[in-house]
Formats: structure tokens, sequence, C-alpha cells
């Protein structure tokens, strides 16, 4: 070393003293003793703080999402069946009417004349076959006249009948109960067979058409439920069942077509409108859990279940439907815990610190102790 000081600078030496010590200490970067003292939930580390629920079997459903568009329950357009003037309207745009209310009368002068010449003409023929009928027996009239008056009197009834049907036409009645559209003619007009008159909806309940893939075929049925929601009406909810199903599939879309029934009093939807549906299937027992329970592992799915020693162990579930933050699994039972608040810091057979835990799947509000274990543990 002396020898080394008279032939090198000292600040040289200074320089590689400095390296050699620096050597002997462990690199802090390192990979090795300062990474393995952060992962808190190996197994023999410190304890990892969490929330934990306990399993319980709860009433579900299934619930899947679709747009509809809302029908009448019965909906024609009304129409003249003869060529006529139209005499009177007796509604306006948008009334409600009930069957047989008379909506529009047409002039009909010629056929009102021409059945009182029916009814005269029937009159007479009745009473000359009820005379040939009182003396056909004396033998002064032959039976075959009698016949003949009978048939010419039959005739003279079935004229009239014929008259009063071509009259009826040029009553125009509601036939079913319901709200009117525009009106479309005026008194006075000149309306032909097909001349439309109004619209008539009956709105009191709408009919709902949509469709759902044919991989939920198997899950909808008859009387399920179902929710509809308006974009007019973003703040309630309709409420209705499904009444059938179409007996087959779109082979282009593959999709069922279904149609639910909606009680529609006060007329606040209308035909036409779309509609957001969210089928309700009839309610069963199901093991639910916390979403964020979940781990996600490519395809698999797994939670960490507290054993008794409360320690972590990784168990894989099947996933069900989802719905408002929860999910059915299948693959854990009743009763016992799982982790759920810091569940992605948990690692098997790692010791967990339960702080708290709930019977249900929402989760207690931790205390502030925890709330501030919780924040230094995710730091």
């Amino acid at each position: 070393m002396v020898a080394l000081a008279r032939v090198l600078p000292l600040s040289l030496l200074a320089a590689m003293f400095a390296i050699a010590a620096c050597s002997k200490e462990p690199v802090t970067g390192a990979p090795g003793a300062g990474q393995a003292q952060g992962r808190s939930s190996a197994p023999g580390g410190p304890p990892t703080i969490v929330t934990a629920e306990t399993v319980q079997v709860q009433r579900w459903n299934d619930e899947f999402k679709a747009l509809g568009t809302a029908t009448a329950r019965e909906s024609i357009t009304i129409s003249a069946k003869v060529t006529e003037t139209v005499a009177r309207v007796n509604f306006s745009d948008g009334d409600k009417v009930y069957a047989g209310d008379v909506l529009v009368e047409l002039t009909g002068k010629a056929e009102v004349a021409a059945l009182k010449e029916a009814q005269a003409a029937f009159v007479e023929s009745d009473q000359q076959y009820q005379r040939l009928s009182r003396i056909v027996q004396q033998g002064t009239v032959t039976r075959a006249a009698l016949d003949q008056q009978s048939a010419q009197r039959d005739q003279a009834r079935a004229r009239s009948e014929a008259i009063r049907a071509r009259l009826s036409d040029r009553v125009i009645t509601a036939p079913f109960s319901g709200m009117t559209g525009f009106r479309m003619v005026s008194p006075g007009a000149l309306v032909t067979p097909g001349t439309a008159i109004t619209t008539l909806d009956d709105v009191a309940q709408l009919k709902i058409d949509f469709l759902l893939p044919e991989n939920l075929l198997a899950n909808i049925k008859l009387d399920d439920s179902i929710e509809a929601r308006s974009d007019a009406y973003p703040n309630q909810a309709f409420i209705g069942t499904v009444r059938s199903i179409d007996s087959r599939v779109d082979p282009a879309s593959r999709a069922v077509k279904v149609r639910a029934l909606i009680d529609n009093p006060d007329a606040t939807l209308k035909p036409g409108m779309l509609l957001r549906i969210s089928v309700q299937t009839a309610p069963r027992d199901a093991i639910v859990i916390n979403e964020l329970a979940l781990q996600q592992l490519g395809s698999n799915s797994f939670v960490y279940r507290v054993k008794a020693d409360n320690s972590a162990e990784r168990v894989d579930v099947t996933l069900g439907t989802r719905k408002s933050g929860l999910v059915e699994v299948i693959g854990l039972t009743p009763g016992e815990r799982i982790v759920v608040e810091g569940s992605s810091k948990v690692r098997p057979g790692a010791m967990l610190t339960i702080q708290a835990t709930t019977t249900d799947s929402t989760l207690a509000t931790p205390g502030p102790a925890a709330n501030a274990a919780l924040a230094q543990q995710k730091s």
C-alpha cells in the first residue's frame, strides 16, 4: 500500500477505497430482500388486513337486456265502405270512444227510400200469403199458387234486409274501445271505399315486441316479469309480463321474438315508442357474492376463502349472471367466509386480519382504523 501511495496520487487512492467499501453493502434496488420484504401477503409475512363476508343463499333471478317497440293491443284504420257524402262527424282528435259509438254518419236518402219501398212490398206480399193460406183448403186456390206467393214474400223480406245492411255501412261505428287519432274527413266530404277516416288504438294495454338471442331461449318462459323504461320517462319503470314466444328462431339473426304485455291505463306510453327491456326470470335460490371478491386469472375465476386459522385459501368458482355489483357463483358452501376488500394483495396461505365481516353481499363500512390500515397497506 505504501508502494502504491508513492506511485498513485492520493485522490485516486481515495476513490478506490470508496468503491471497495460500496461493493460490500447490499444493493437497494436489486431483486431479493427488498422486494420480498414488501410482499406482506406472502406466507410467513405480516398479516394482510382485509374485509370479508359470509357466504349465504339468496333469492336470485336472471336479468336480460333488450330493446323493444310498443304497439297497441288493438289498432286499426277506420275507413269508408261505400261511396257517399259525409253527413256528420261525431268525434274529435284524440277522443276516448267506446265500442259501438257512432263516429261518422254518411248521407243515405236513396237507401232510406228504397228501404221503405221494400218494406211496403214485404207487407203486401205477407198479406196476400195470409189470404191464400185461408182459402187454399177450400180448393179454389192451388197449393202451387200458395207456394209461389210464399216465395214472393221471402224475396221482399230479403230485399229489405239487404237495404238495411247497405244503410248500416253508412253509419261508421267504433269496433272496440280506444283512442281516436287525427280526424281526416269533414262534413260534406265525398268518401269512397278505403278512404281513411281516422285511426283507433286500444292503448289500455300495450304489446312490447323484442328479440332475444337463441342461447337465452331456455332462460325465459311465459309469465316471466319484464321492466320497460323509456327515454321520455327516465325515472319511471313500466312492469309487464311475457305473454308469448315466437315458434320460430330467425335463421339470419339467430334471435327469437318475444311479446310482453304492459298495462297502460293512463295512456302514458304511445304505440311506436322504443323501450329498454329488462327481463326478470322466475326467482330461485343461489349463492351470490360481491363482485369485489372475484379474482381473474386468464379464463379462471377464483376467490380467497378464510380458513379456521385465518389463512387464505384459493377456491375456483364458476360464474353465473351479474347485476347491481353482485354475481352468482358455484363452488362455495353457505357459511364460509371469503375475502372481499383487499383480495388483490392476498396470496394462498397468507395470514389475514379480518377488519370487518358481513353476513350478506353488501360490505359493512369500515371504521377509521380500518380505513387507515387499508390505506397504509395499499401504499
